[in-house]
């Protein structure tokens, strides 16, 4: 095991990594680095994974992973479930794959969670109870909060009460072992990659990274998101599935049952898009010890190609 703890970190030593919150300019800036510098792009998102989630996930489309070959992209049904252990296993087979083919891995992404996974590895929390989780994924966020809240209140005064996925989880673990969510977290902390600049954090101005959310989510409504939803309703996606957590689904799903208005649907995902990105702004801050490069610079690529190569 230390072997390969040893052989894994130096694999992830030798990646470039982007990372930063939604709309900030991640695909393109590593589509870029990875046409400039012969690399392939291994995608840290956790609902990039699921077939059919084009449009809302901002999945690059088929022209581009043509030209740029990427990884950990249409992996799963959304009717099937998709974890951190199995992202993490099958995204450091797909980084050795690059690596023994000599061209260069880029990890880029924003779910801190999958980015956490793959610097420190994984708790040794229970696997998953497909009955246990079914059983969960059906209650309301709001009981799943409650019941958090007495059984570990270590563990619902940190997590983020938004997300159905991770409580949900965290009930479970507590559930099958009688002991708190946070007694399995990785006990080492999160460090830089590898020496030099080899993780980046990209950041835009607060009202700059909104306008863009805003942009976005019109555009994607204008693409077809819309009708994705439904082609993936009749496929089977349903609520509390870990594929309609992903934002905007969700709420794509209510306004096809009739519960909501269109601009009160899109006005709903344009607001959680942007808690969920300052969400993330946060946790890269505080959790990842990278180097920040401002998206608004003249040439942010040419920038990061500049310390790859003073530290090659």
């Amino acid at each position: 095991m230390q072997k390969q703890a040893i052989q894994e970190a130096t694999l992830l030593a030798s990646a470039l990594w982007i990372a930063g919150p939604t709309a900030c300019g991640k695909s393109r800036l590593a589509m870029q680095l990875a046409k400039s510098c012969d690399g392939e792009i291994i995608s840290v998102d956790s609902m990039q994974v699921y077939m059919g989630m084009d449009i809302g996930t901002a999945k690059t489309s088929k022209e581009e992973q043509s030209s740029v070959r990427h990884h950990m992209i249409d992996l799963v049904k959304v009717t099937e479930s998709f974890d951190v252990a199995q992202f993490r296993k099958e995204a450091l087979a797909a980084a050795l794959d690059i690596a023994q083919r000599g061209k260069l891995i880029i990890f880029c992404g924003g779910t801190g969670f999958y980015f956490r996974a793959l610097l420190q590895g994984l708790g040794k929390g229970p696997p998953s109870d497909p009955v246990l989780r079914q059983e969960l994924n059906d209650w309301p966020i709001r009981e799943l909060c409650k019941a958090l809240e007495s059984a570990d209140p270590e563990t619902y005064a940190s997590i983020d009460r938004s997300n159905k996925r991770k409580l949900v989880r965290a009930l479970e673990v507590v559930r099958l072992t009688g002991q708190s969510f946070s007694s399995f977290k990785p006990e080492t902390s999160l460090s830089p990659p590898g020496s030099g600049k080899r993780f980046w954090l990209l950041e835009r101005a607060a009202p700059e990274l909104r306008k863009r959310i805003d942009d976005r989510v019109d555009k994607m409504i204008e693409s077809g998101w819309i009708d994705e939803v439904q082609r993936l309703m009749d496929l089977g996606l349903r609520e509390g599935s870990t594929a309609s957590q992903a934002i905007g689904y969700g709420h794509i799903m209510n306004y096809l049952r009739g519960r909501n208005s269109l601009d009160a649907t899109i006005d709903e995902i344009k607001k959680k898009t942007w808690h969920y990105a300052k969400r993330q702004r946060t946790w890269f801050r505080h959790q990842i010890c990278g180097d920040t490069i401002d998206m608004t610079m003249a040439s942010p690529v040419e920038h990061i190609r500049h310390f790859m190569t003073s530290i090659s």
